[in-house]
């Protein structure tokens, strides 16, 4: 136990009399985030090499005081509801209930009703009960995660009510899943949660050594630079890895942090570290509130509030040392030796599974909790600070509130001036690039896989196409070649679909509260793909130009399968922000570029598609780049492709003597009234483009119509992280 259980003594002590910071970092307690900024002034001049005044936010000099800044949690009655589809049989109709909004199709399922209590800055408040019994639901209705107008009932923080806008700035959500990139390492991991969330009024030597204290918090000093690591490479250990998800999302020192059940998956001792490094984070001022299944009891002994969910109804609430008087006067005392919340757990299942159900539990819970406020009320009247004073304050103190103190300058500002992002644009799309830059030089083989594919395609077209010539054959496998060659463009880029659906998934996390903003993402996301994609054009291009003998402008070659690539990347990014999962994706991606491929020009001409499906002509990726492409093949006015007796080729006369297809060749003359010669051009490069149906558009139209479809589908992309990723239940 020793080994783990860190001493907490210097809260109550100076700043260990100017011991350096690495030696407070090496030593057995582990200090508070606030208490080892307290202390890393001379350290601080030492890394910034200058005099200039700290941030506000980081106000180091002398030891850290005693906290008397209260925040307070409280919420009241909290009600939420979903509509639930009931099975419709002709025999029986539900009757339609108005007031309730019941119908004879739905009926009302109450999630949460009328849940109270409240939540202190030093504790850590638990939401436990069964699967299915609210706790979830719960959190994300106190971190304003729920759709608007969904929850009834009031939530306040030091008694006012709560703007949407200065909730995200002051607090934190830690989802159940970790959300990392893989081939970060922990430092960087949250060295880039800072440059994200704290302000940038800050230098980067003080950002620095924010993370390494809160590195040292955390407990992962000796993982810093191990990579996060995923299913293909190894990381860090699940603990640690939980501990990371925490630390990116409190890195500007919130006031409120929420949890979705942060030991999910955990061993007992993993678990545990995570709840300790909690209980720390109160300790530093914070209102912590977390969703837990099933506590142990060493982890029990960490927490301040307990509240038990039963179907969304509160069933106790309170400190776990009242759960064994709770539960005897409810004359189910909890034996001796027995974990209290496993008992509690079984007896509420057990209640659960009874005619009456918890009602009387729940009824037991609502007297005895207004006979404890009655005892207690003395006790709560110490709050007489106003919420702008209390954060204003706070901050003062050592607490980063991300961008906050920018606002207020160290005053209490309103909190219509608290900026919604800590940072400008331009930085954000320079800390985004950076990291995904980092993160992609470190997996190499995501990039290879694709070049394989584009080099392997490349090399059989090159290969089955080989110096062909001029006559109407090498037209004809001209048109085959242009036609697989466009379109693999587009397929190629469908494999980088499980990337763009991991990132969402990040981008959702860290957007939810303003890490960055959703632009800056979009833009830096297109930035950072350019490299690449201009690198798997030039190499599909050389491999395959002069190879197949292709006759155009190898510069608008190159352009227009760069364009190409840019649509083509833009549109799987694009599904990559609505589709739900990979699978659904790739069945979506086949399946377009399929009618793409279709409509584009090569297999029927545009003359003869029917008028209800021409749209889908005009919508199709591939007809722009391949009429491009046939364009500069075809476009010299005095190069001919079929001469005189040509013209037999590919029809069944092909195959009669020479002699007697100039005898043909006579004959169709006089009746034509035309000299057609042997050396007769018969059809050019315009007139083949005519025969194709390539009439719309000039070369470079088709060029930028291309990269038009690209920006288009980036903006679309915008979109659907602008509306569909909110993350919010409904």
């Amino acid at each position: 136990m020793s080994r783990v259980v860190a001493d907490n003594s210097y809260l109550a002590s100076p700043c260990r009399d100017n011991i350096p910071l690495r030696e407070v970092a090496r030593t057995d307690s582990s200090p508070t985030l606030g208490h080892l900024l307290k202390c890393v002034g001379d350290l601080q001049k030492e890394v910034a090499g200058d005099e200039t005044p700290v941030h506000q936010a980081l106000e180091i000099s002398g030891c850290p005081e005693p906290r008397s800044i209260p925040f307070v949690l409280s919420f009241t009655n909290i009600t939420y509801s979903i509509k639930v589809r009931r099975k419709f049989t002709l025999r029986r109709r539900a009757a339609a209930d108005p007031e309730s909004g019941e119908t004879a199709f739905s009926s009302t399922k109450m999630i949460l009703n009328g849940i109270s209590g409240e939540a202190r800055d030093g504790e850590i408040m638990a939401v436990m009960g069964a699967s299915g019994s609210g706790k979830s639901t719960l959190i994300d209705a106190l971190a304003n995660r729920m759709a608007k107008g969904s929850v009834k009932g009031e939530i306040t923080l030091n008694g006012e009510q709560l703007e949407s806008r200065l909730l995200k700035v002051i607090s934190a959500y830690v989802m159940q899943d970790d959300l990392l990139f893989p081939m970060l390492t922990v430092e960087e991991t949250l060295m880039f949660a800072a440059e994200f969330r704290l302000p940038r009024t800050l230098s980067k030597s003080k950002k620095k050594l924010r993370v390494q204290a809160l590195i040292d918090q955390l407990g992962l000093r000796n993982a810093a630079n191990t990579v996060i690591g995923d299913e293909g490479h190894r990381g860090v250990s699940g603990g640690e890895r939980r501990r990371v998800s925490i630390g990116t999302d409190i890195i500007h020192d919130p006031i409120l942090l929420f949890l979705d059940e942060p030991t999910s998956g955990l061993d007992s001792t993993s678990a545990y570290m995570v709840v300790k490094v909690l209980q720390r984070i109160a300790q530093s001022g914070s209102i912590v509130i977390m969703s837990i299944h099933q506590p142990s009891y060493r982890i029990l002994g960490l927490l301040d509030r307990m509240i038990f969910l039963s179907r969304g109804q509160t069933v106790y609430s309170g400190p776990p040392s009242n759960l064994p008087v709770f539960f005897s006067d409810f004359k189910h005392p909890i034996p001796e030796n027995e974990n209290r919340t496993e008992f509690a757990l079984d007896i509420i299942r057990e209640l659960e599974g009874s005619p009456g159900g918890t009602k009387p539990l729940v009824e037991f819970n609502k007297s005895w909790q207004a006979l404890k406020r009655g005892n207690d009320a003395v006790q709560t009247n110490g709050l007489n600070l106003s919420l702008k004073e209390a954060i204003s304050a706070s901050i003062s103190k050592g607490k980063l509130v991300s961008g906050a103190a920018a606002a207020g300058g160290g005053a209490a500002a309103p909190t219509s001036l608290v900026p919604t992002f800590a940072n400008p644009l331009w930085i954000e799309m320079a800390v985004l690039s950076k990291r995904s830059v980092t993160n992609s030089r470190r997996m190499p083989e995501l990039f290879g896989v694709r070049l394989g594919a584009v080099m392997v395609t490349g090399f059989i077209l090159a290969t089955m196409y080989w110096r062909l010539d001029n006559s109407p054959k090498g037209v004809q496998e001209r048109l085959g070649f242009f036609a697989f060659a466009m379109s693999t463009m587009f397929y190629t880029c469908a494999d980088a679909l499980p990337v763009f659906l991991q990132e969402r998934y990040i981008f959702m996390r860290e957007t939810a509260y303003n890490a960055y903003r959703r632009s800056s993402y979009v833009i830096s996301h297109a930035l950072v793909s350019l490299p690449s994609l201009l690198f798997l054009s030039l190499a599909f291009s050389a491999t395959t130009f002069w190879a197949v003998g292709l006759d155009g402008s190898f510069m608008f070659y190159l352009l227009i399968i760069f364009a190409s690539f840019w649509s083509g990347s833009s549109f799987v990014t694009f599904l990559s922000g609505v589709v739900p999962h990979v699978m659904l994706g790739y069945t979506i991606v086949v399946a377009i570029l399929a009618y793409f491929l279709l409509f584009s020009g090569f297999f029927i001409n545009r003359d003869r598609i029917p008028g209800y499906w021409i749209w889908f002509h005009y919508l199709s990726l591939v007809k722009y780049p391949y009429e491009a492409v046939l364009q500069n093949e075809f476009e010299d006015p005095v190069k001919c492709f079929v001469r005189g007796v040509q013209i037999f080729d590919n029809t069944p006369l092909a195959s009669v003597p020479e002699a007697l297809k100039g005898k043909l060749l006579d004959s169709l003359s006089s009746s034509l009234g035309i000299k057609i010669t042997s050396s007769t051009c018969v059809t050019t490069g315009a007139d083949i483009l005519q025969q194709q149906g390539v009439t719309d558009l000039t070369k470079m139209g088709c060029l930028w119509v291309t990269i038009a479809w690209g920006f288009f589908f980036r903006v679309l992309f915008y979109v659907s992280l602008l509306y569909g990723s909110k993350n919010k239940r409904t």
